[in-house]
């Protein structure tokens, strides 16, 4: 990864794969973005934050070797609010500040080497984290750092969403091929940290048409539903649909997109819960879907 960087030009001219805060109410406060270079750097896809501790979460959308599960944990004096994580970010020491961490699950006392291993709902694995030994990964991939058996990898980790106490986060799909376990076409994980425990939501078999009505695949961006469950933006192959998933882990159609195979993308409830906002990345369409909803 390193290179003569005094002859890099254009997008080459600095090293990507950072996390950035994002100012919603001050566009001024953008105009110099900061690389949050403690949260690691690697292929970040989502992020969750814990409003108790200031725990952040990071998925990572990778494979060969397949992605990691992580957690930052903030350094003794931290207070989050606006600005304060590029404040961090611009003090001394503030590319190592904390502590940035890959989950590691466990099966009666032996490592769970892939979250594929888990095929039934309601699976609980006991977790611990291994810190990062190199975050700003200089010489070498963060998830390149770690030996099988030390960190629980998953394919593709993708959304993420923090409610009911603790993280939801999206493994979309696995295959042998890619190093897995086993094959799906979906995991949704529970993280609770209290409990410090990962449990399999709900999982998708392999969709062996996903053209055809009834099935689904590839699920990615999540958001949890004021009346329950949670909701998912599938981006996999053939009919792209929102799709909810109730308490007990039964899936149901939510919303199927009809101008093409496009995926749908950044589900989310307006404060009061009445409208579901849903976007279709390509050709680029936002939607505002009031229900009626129910419990």
């Amino acid at each position: 990864m390193r290179g003569d960087r005094a002859a890099r030009r254009g997008p080459f001219a600095h090293d990507h794969g950072w996390v950035f805060e994002v100012d919603p109410f001050d566009a001024g406060a953008n105009a110099a973005p900061v690389p949050l270079k403690f949260l690691g750097r690697y292929a970040h896809e989502a992020v969750a934050v814990d409003p108790r501790t200031g725990a952040i979460y990071l998925t990572e959308d990778a494979r060969t070797p397949n992605g990691l599960f992580f957690r930052w944990l903030p350094p003794q004096g931290y207070r989050g609010g606006r600005g304060a994580l590029r404040g961090l970010a611009l003090s001394k020491g503030g590319d190592t500040a904390g502590r940035l961490q890959a989950l590691r699950a466990w099966r009666d006392g032996v490592p769970v080497g892939d979250l594929s291993e888990a095929a039934a709902p309601g699976t609980v694995f006991p977790v611990t984290w291994v810190d990062v030994p190199d975050r700003l990964a200089a010489d070498t991939s963060v998830r390149r750092q770690f030996a099988d058996g030390q960190v629980t990898r998953a394919h593709k980790l993708e959304g993420q969403w923090w409610g009911d106490g603790g993280a939801y986060f999206v493994s979309s799909y696995a295959r042998f091929d890619d190093g897995a376990a086993a094959e799906h076409d979906g995991q949704v994980w529970f993280h609770d940290p209290r409990r410090q425990t990962i449990e399999l939501k709900t999982v998708f078999g392999v969709n062996p048409d996903p053209k055809a009505e009834g099935g689904y695949d590839g699920p990615d961006n999540i958001t949890v539903s004021p009346y329950g469950g949670v909701i998912l933006a599938e981006d996999g192959a053939g009919l792209s649909h929102l799709v909810g998933v109730n308490g007990r882990g039964h899936t149901y159609p939510l919303a199927r997109n009809e101008t093409g195979e496009g995926e749908f993308a950044g589900p989310v409830f307006s404060q009061d819960g009445r409208i579901l906002f849903a976007a279709i990345q390509s050709p680029g369409l936002v939607f505002a879907i009031t229900g009626p909803w129910r419990c």
